[in-house]
């Protein structure tokens, strides 16, 4: 067995070093607004397939290309679903599950569209807590993985590829006093 004398250990540990900042810097190029996008698609796809299971007459998807339009109604096993597994302390089954199935179409949608990007991502931030507390507290770490994501879209917003970054930038003919404004909003 052969030893390797401290310079080739030098050597070595110095390109290591190379090749790691290198990586690092590549990581720093990918832009916020790709995370953004990406995170808002996916943090949708999970709320929007959960509230797919709670309703009947509407059924969109478009990865598995469903699409059954339809006027949306609550399914018949929703409320069960609240009252036997959910059993939500606070709230009776047949307000929280019309509730859940609207909320998880409603903000999945403005996400995807990147329209009150950060008042959505709330929205379902509050949603998973209230799941992880009371419904399934051993999926901490799904949940944790949806809070970072829904945590990141409201401290950075929806990024450039969304509705709000062109209502902050301003449409043409938007007043001045407007577009600072929205401007102003976009960047807290």
């Amino acid at each position: 067995m052969s030893t390797l004398h401290p310079t080739e250990i030098a050597s070595t540990l110095a390109g290591v070093g190379r090749s790691i900042r290198s990586i690092h810097a590549y990581a720093e190029r990918i832009p916020d607004s790709l995370i953004a996008a990406l995170g808002r698609f996916s943090i949708a796809a999970v709320f929007w397939k959960s509230g797919q299971t709670k309703i009947e007459g509407l059924a969109i998807d478009l990865v598995d290309r469903t699409f059954e339009l339809g006027w949306p109604r609550l399914s018949e096993s929703a409320v069960d679903l609240f009252r036997d597994e959910y059993r939500l302390p606070f709230m009776s089954p047949e307000f929280a599950a019309p509730l859940a199935a609207f909320a998880e179409h409603l903000f999945p949608v403005l996400l995807l569209l990147g329209l009150a990007t950060r008042f959505s991502a709330a929205a379902l931030l509050v949603m998973t807590l209230v799941i992880q507390v009371f419904v399934y507290p051993d999926a901490y770490p799904t949940h944790g993985v949806w809070a970072t994501v829904l945590l990141y879209l409201m401290a950075r917003g929806g990024g450039v590829l969304s509705v709000d970054h062109w209502i902050a930038r301003g449409w043409p003919g938007m007043p001045a006093r407007n577009r600072q404004a929205a401007v102003s909003l976009e960047q807290h």
